[in-house]
């Protein structure tokens, strides 16, 4: 009998759109079960946006005032604890992913697999290699299943779930010596999370220098977007590093991404291939990236970008 243990992403009031991803992916190896685990400090809000997920069979509440932050060094032995009961341990392919699942899988004594991107069967599966350019199959030795999963490739689980919640308490030795001390973002507002965004405008090189990117940041938010960036802008200091999209950075699979000033080198095309539509714009006609857009425009981002603010009104 194959269950699947997820373990939920969120700030702590809002479900992570990622978690969504991860359950579509869950449903795929046939489990006869799919249990979503949430580590809080009270649980209860994003518990019930987990719980009407279709697909989701048991919510697992675990409240603990350490889990407050999501820490990976204190969340990982409380995921082992659990993972007894399960065949598979999966978590989303995002920044809270790949630092969870490696202390899981060695907690476990058992190798990892990352960045699933198609389930051939429990315990075979897909996964891109060299910038995404290649697509290997791995299969799992036997024991349980630890993986991260490439959310790009797969849908949101729809609505429409009613799973039962359950609150666990859960007995494990927390580290003493790891502790959260602060949290740092960069961009502010409400933009949606970049990994998660149905729209993504992303700045490149073109841009000029991080004064200029405040007009990324002012289109994005008229649009509702997330803010995205090229290594390249953000090895000239434009932009903080968590805002970069590619091979190093973020894989997205946005609804519509714009790229302005970002000629498209092969690493920044491997995070947006999965994406629905892509517009460029940049002043250099022979830009790789008008090779793989679907709207393209050879014109100054400086220029379009005031005409399309006024178009959007």
């Amino acid at each position: 009998m194959s269950k699947v243990l997820i373990i939920a992403e969120h700030d702590g009031a809002n479900l992570n759109g990622s978690t969504a991803r991860a359950v579509t992916c869950a449903q795929g190896i046939g489990a006869d079960s799919v249990d979503v685990a949430v580590f809080a400090s009270d649980g209860s809000a994003v518990a019930g946006q987990v719980a009407a997920l279709s697909g989701v069979s048991t919510v697992l509440q675990i409240d603990n005032a350490a889990n407050e932050q999501a820490v990976a060094a204190i969340l990982a032995p409380q995921v082992q604890a659990l993972a007894s009961d399960y065949s598979h341990v999966l978590v989303p392919s995002t920044t809270f992913g790949k630092d969870l699942a490696p202390r899981v899988a060695a907690l476990l004594g058992v190798p990892q697999i990352s960045d699933i991107m198609r389930v051939e069967s429990a315990t075979v599966f897909d996964r891109p290699i060299y910038a995404g350019n290649a697509v290997t199959t791995v299969e799992a030795p036997a024991g349980i299943v630890v993986g991260t999963v490439r959310t790009a490739s797969f849908s949101a689980a729809d609505a429409g779930g009613s799973a039962t919640v359950e609150k666990r308490e859960v007995s494990a030795e927390l580290p003493s010596h790891t502790r959260f001390v602060k949290l740092e973002t960069s961009g502010g507002g409400d933009r949606p999370d970049l990994q998660a965004a149905a729209k993504v405008v992303s700045g490149g090189r073109g841009v000029g220098s991080e004064e200029n990117f405040k007009v990324i940041y002012d289109f994005a938010d008229k649009l509702g977007a997330g803010v995205g960036a090229s290594r390249a802008a953000v090895d000239a200091g434009f932009i903080p590093n968590d805002h970069q999209v590619g091979q190093t950075g973020k894989i997205i699979a946005p609804e519509l991404y714009i790229a302005f000033g970002i000629s498209g080198a092969i690493q920044h095309l491997a995070g947006i291939k999965d994406a629905g539509t892509i517009v460029a714009v940049n002043k250099d006609p022979d830009a790789p990236i008008f090779e793989v857009a679907d709207f393209g425009l050879v014109a100054d981002l400086f220029e379009v970008i005031p005409e399309l603010e006024k178009a959007l009104g």
